[in-house]
């Protein structure tokens, strides 16, 4: 594989493996996915092996209190047959603009959908009665079902050869022994402790934040991932552990009651899909915004990114463009498409790239209106790719730190506020609804060459997730770089939407940042190590040698691991 052109030096060397990789934003949660590749599982044992590990060792990003959405490439057929608590969609056809990993050789590829609903109860009228403007993020009101245990066990009934309590077996390990806490995540957790503070729960199982090198226990935690991994998701969405959280939401104002937790399922599906230089880009379907990513590279296809420098203000003037553009779609047109009719292939046609691109003006930055989206750095992202080629993209998360702050009584749950994530105004694709997902910020990806799998690839981070995957896809397809460097590099955020406010980490050059200035954005050196510009996963298959290439962030604690 060409490592390529970088004009920066890259902080940590690519790993490289041939039987196996994990690559995550934890290393204890990475070597236990790897141990189960080690020990003959494969890529979705890892993979939620993995996500139950981080919702102990890294609490306030992810955890069984959130929602979860895979990407899955499999070369062979499923380990096993769907059922339980998810729906089947992955035998449909697929519609223009989604992948079919069939039709060109290789693997197959999957998408499911581990978001949960809003209560059934919660209407847009309730919320004007409440006289709501917007869903409070530090609410009980922003509590939707979680969705992430029915998720994994998802996936391991369709793709797994170990059970959800095999999975679950190093997370409740180290929250009854205790695990050493890292520093981003220690600073991380002193961050939210105003946050925590509000709940007297929250404050009981998660207060002091512990500091870098304590040992933390979670003893509540413990027994309830326990409960799971003995019943299944049934024991999450029934029974106990389901009316500790139904009672707790709705002591705390919320509507969420145990029949909402008793109807969720995961569902099945396929991903939507773009063609960029050759390279065939997977993204989740809405509610998910990859549609974000996709639009934003439909549009710089029609420049010669790479055929400039890679300080050139110009192609960071385009790519901030096309990322903004594509963010506004998404924000316009995203929904629950079991509610509203989101134009996948009409937002994806080329015609529509066209159209976009040429409202980009090469002497200065576009006047858009759209509401402001937030940063954060609360989700975790797991790539997996096994020895036999199949790969799971997993994202699983909280939302904001802790969620909304709200912990149910003696099972140590942090409950995500996704539903924050609502609008409030009659007939936009995201408008509150009884039973419906929200628009979802966590998006996995996987880029195929030919049709077989090239990258597994993540980067967590709220809205700065599709800015992420558009420009660690531009480092290493226009750019060459390998899969560690294109995390290491320089990145922009755009933070809103209504205004020109581009947010640049100070590794990038002075020049730039002036450049850039000069062309009407209001330009705002930020360092790389605050958490704000998200944390990035890559595994890269070399088609030559079979070589897995793998990448973590330095901005998370994490790394990626193989044999």
């Amino acid at each position: 594989m060409d490592v390529g052109r970088r004009s920066f030096a890259s902080r940590r060397s690519p790993v490289l493996a041939t039987r196996g990789m994990v690559a995550t934003s934890q290393p204890l949660a990475a070597l236990e996915g790897l141990r189960v590749l080690m020990d003959g599982g494969n890529a979705a044992d890892a993979a939620v092996t993995v996500a139950a590990m981080l919702g102990v060792v890294e609490p306030m990003s992810t955890g069984v209190g959130g929602d979860c959405f895979a990407l899955v490439y499999w070369t062979s057929p499923p380990a096993r047959e769907s059922g339980g608590c998810c729906a089947d969609e992955g035998a449909s056809p697929p519609a223009h603009g989604e992948a079919d990993g069939r039709a060109r050789g290789g693997g197959e590829a999957f998408a499911l959908n581990g978001s949960g609903r809003a209560p059934a109860a919660f209407t847009l009228d309730e919320a004007r009665r409440l006289g709501l403007r917007s869903i409070p993020y530090d609410s009980a009101l922003a509590v939707t079902v979680p969705g992430a245990v029915a998720g994994w066990e998802a996936l391991l009934r369709r793709f797994g050869t170990m059970t959800l309590g095999e999975c679950l077996a190093p997370a409740i390990r180290a929250a009854e022994q205790g695990f050493a806490v890292t520093p981003i995540i220690a600073r991380d957790w002193r961050g939210a402790a105003r946050r925590l503070a509000r709940d007297a729960e929250a404050a009981r199982v998660y207060l002091p934040a512990p500091r870098a090198g304590e040992i933390h226990r979670q003893p509540d935690l413990a027994r309830a991932l326990r409960a799971i991994a003995e019943g299944g998701a049934d024991a999450f969405y029934r029974g106990p552990i389901a009316r500790a959280i139904a009672d707790c939401v709705q002591a705390h104002g919320g509507f969420l009651t145990t029949d909402d937790l008793a109807a969720h399922t995961a569902d099945w599906g396929r991903p939507i899909a773009t063609t960029y230089r050759g390279v065939e880009v997977l993204e989740h379907p809405p509610n998910g915004q990859g549609l974000a990513a996709l639009v934003a590279l439909n549009i710089l296809e029609g420049y010669d990114i790479g055929g400039t420098g890679y300080w050139d203000a110009a192609r960071w003037h385009y790519m901030v463009e096309a990322v903004r553009l594509g963010l506004a779609e998404a924000l316009a047109h995203v929904g629950d498409p079991a509610f509203a009719d989101v134009p996948v292939a009409r937002l994806l046609s080329r015609e529509h790239a066209d159209a976009l691109r040429s409202r980009i003006r090469p002497d200065g930055a576009l006047d858009l209106t759209a509401p402001a989206v937030a940063t954060s750095r609360d989700t975790v992202y797991i790539s997996v790719v096994d020895g036999q080629g199949n790969a799971v993209s997993l994202i699983n998360s909280l939302f904001h730190p802790f969620g909304s702050g709200i912990v149910a009584p003696g099972t140590g749950i942090c409950l995500h506020n996704r539903g924050a994530s609502f609008r409030l105004e009659p007939g936009h694709p995201n408008v509150l609804a009884g039973g419906k997902r929200p628009y979802h910020t966590i998006i996995p990806a996987l880029a195929l060459r030919d049709g077989r799998l090239w990258l597994c690839f993540g980067v967590m981070g709220a809205f700065m997730q599709p800015q992420g995957h558009v420009q660690v896809l531009v480092n290493m397809v226009d750019f060459g770089m390998d899969a560690q460097a294109a995390l290491d590099a320089p990145r922009f955020r755009v933070d809103e939407q209504g205004s020109r406010r581009l947010a640049v980490e100070t590794t990038a050059p002075l020049g730039l940042r002036k450049a850039l200035a000069t062309l009407g954005y209001d330009v705002r050196p930020e360092s790389p190590w605050d958490g704000a510009f998200g944390g990035g996963q890559v595994i890269a298959v070399d088609a030559e040698t079979g070589a897995l290439w793998g990448g973590s962030d330095p901005r998370k604690d994490g790394c990626a691991v193989g044999w």
